[in-house]
């Protein structure tokens, strides 16, 4: 009997894919997500009217990434799903409300006239707020790790709650932010997209002072990913990741100030991907942070297909 599964080697099949949905909803739900944040801060309701509809299309279908990644580590490694829900509950809730309250906001405000458009300006901002940081807290949770008990969560209901974790909430707004302004530069003209460039100026900052402190904590929180980074000849093949991303900075900075329209949203985008590359090398092999690696965590191989 020839085993499919056992050829394809279904838990590193099912981890790629997880893998790359979580990427591409990062992406593709960043920069409106990016737009929300940016959004009441805009010079003009007409500028607001232009950021909302060059999300139009996009917004409600880029969730679908999200629910293949959540789905996707139900079904392919239970126990990961099991021991991370329990231990980020509470950021997982709060994003998911944030998404939930954008979405009514985005369909209420389409609608509304006089002041209360105003509050549903509001609105539409603090629900994409409220999912991005939420995002960044579950991320800065998973990063340091989960106190696991045999096969169980061991920790508290707010553990994932410190220092570490909010300063990534506030890192991926700001993230988020940059590829929201890139993308109304790349999207709009005139006064929209000189405030855009504008605020893509500054954000980069900003994305740039996170990313640094992101990267620098991380070896100093865990000794192995220190000795991963740093020991030879690790340091050499790794050296290209922080030189790109280096890169990419000041090709963003030098195309804002010469204004250009397309380059530096794929270019923050390439941020991003440089940013996720250097998170799964630091993590890898683990799909709990330091505690289950990705073949402890995958399901049993008599939930599997097998092919005849």
């Amino acid at each position: 009997m020839f085993s499919f599964a056992g050829f394809l080697n279904l838990p590193m099949v099912w981890f790629g894919l997880i893998a790359t949905a979580v990427l591409l909803y990062v992406l593709l739900d960043g920069f409106d997500l990016g737009v929300g944040i940016l959004f009441p801060f805009a010079p003009s309701d007409q500028s607001r009217d232009r950021m909302m509809n060059s999300i139009a299309p996009f917004w409600d279908g880029n969730e679908t990434w999200l629910v293949l990644g959540g789905g996707g580590l139900f079904a392919a490694f239970p126990l990961a799903y099991a021991v991370l829900m329990p231990a980020l509950y509470v950021p997982v809730i709060l994003m998911l409300l944030g998404l939930i309250f954008r979405g009514v906001a985005f369909e209420f405000r389409f609608k509304a006239t006089g002041q209360s458009r105003k509050l549903w300006d509001y609105s539409f901002h603090f629900g994409f707020l409220v999912a991005a940081f939420m995002q960044g807290m579950f991320l800065g949770g998973l990063v340091q790790g989960i106190k696991v008990d045999g096969r169980s969560f061991a920790g508290g209901a707010f553990d994932w709650l410190n220092a570490f974790s909010v300063m990534t909430g506030f890192a991926l707004v700001g993230g988020y932010a940059l590829l929201g302004a890139t993308w109304v530069v790349m999207k709009t003209d005139g006064t929209t997209q000189d405030w855009a460039r504008k605020c893509a100026n500054y954000v980069l900052f900003y994305v740039a002072l996170f990313m640094g402190l992101v990267s620098l904590s991380m070896p100093l929180m865990n000794a192995d990913i220190k000795t991963l980074w740093f020991s030879l000849p690790n340091f050499y093949l790794l050296l290209p990741v922080p030189l790109l991303v280096l890169a990419m900075f000041v090709t963003i900075w030098r195309d804002l100030r010469h204004q250009r329209e397309y380059r530096p949203f794929f270019l923050s985008v390439g941020l991003f991907v440089m940013g996720y590359i250097g998170l799964g090398v630091s993590l890898w092999p683990y799909v709990v942070p330091f505690e289950i690696t990705i073949w402890q965590a995958a399901a049993a191989p008599e939930s599997n297909l097998y092919c005849w």
